[in-house]
């Protein structure tokens, strides 16, 4: 049970590979996502990443309830809640667009896993659900966070309160996915598929001006951009070159 990083040309695919417990997620899942994560944003070859799964029932069922059923409160807030936000957090602000493909059900930490994406592709059968209640505890990796800004407050609290499933056809209606396919796969691949006929450089500054609209990191966001523009500019380069050579800048304001 881990996370594979398996490479189709200028795109990533990240799969969840734990089919015997519906893709539920572990530690070593988690640091494997982490670590790919890493690995995908230092290779500029990368264009766009899809989050895919083993097994045709599930997607991914959440956090699987061994590596966390024993953990002392404050170990289950500073580690597991805190470390999967963090490595969470690092997917939904790649650089690089991305897409879960929800081939079977999304439910908890795969909901809150598949929300962290910048669109999303599921199967007609397949549900979302945030079941966290039912077993005592509340969505604990932006359920209640990144997943109030993508669908509305009042269906996100029918699930979270009352534990209502959302279908793939109301999903699509309120924009949550992007399309609804027998072969959600292939329908992801067309879709990253546009990502050859963009500008690298342009997909990813209106990524970013996107998440700075809606308050997704977004003083890094404003920086980033900012940082940039400063950084294409004469003055930069003269600054530099005066820095190395001990002398006095002569800005232009190029």
């Amino acid at each position: 049970m881990t996370v594979h990083l398996i490479r189709h040309g200028a795109l990533a695919e990240l799969r969840l590979d734990n089919p015997a417990k519906l893709n539920a997620l572990t530690v070593d899942m988690l640091q494997a996502l982490s670590d790919h994560l890493d690995t995908v944003e230092r290779d500029p070859a990368v264009r766009g990443v899809l989050v895919t799964a083993e097994g045709e029932r599930a997607f991914c069922t959440g956090a699987d309830i061994n590596a966390w059923g024993g953990l002392s409160p404050v170990e289950f807030a500073r580690l597991w809640v805190r470390d999967g936000h963090r490595i969470f957090d690092r997917l939904a602000r790649l650089s690089r667009p991305t897409i879960a493909v929800l081939q079977g059900h999304a439910f908890g930490g795969g909901l809150e896993l598949a929300s962290a994406c910048d669109i999303r592709v599921m199967a007609p059968k397949a549900t979302l659900a945030l079941p966290e209640t039912g077993v005592g505890i509340v969505p604990g990796w932006s359920g209640t966070q990144r997943l109030v800004r993508l669908l509305p407050e009042p269906v996100v609290k029918e699930m979270a309160l009352f534990g209502r499933r959302l279908t793939a056809e109301r999903a699509l209606a309120l924009g949550f996915v992007a399309e609804v396919s027998d072969t959600p796969g292939d329908a992801a691949l067309a879709i990253a598929a546009r990502l050859e006929e963009t500008s690298p450089q342009a997909t990813e500054v209106a990524k970013y001006m996107i998440h700075a609209g809606r308050g997704e990191d977004a003083p890094a966001m404003i920086e980033a951009l900012a940082s940039g523009m400063t950084a294409a500019s004469a003055d930069k380069a003269e600054g530099v070159a005066a820095f190395r050579a001990k002398r006095k800048p002569d800005f232009k304001g190029d």
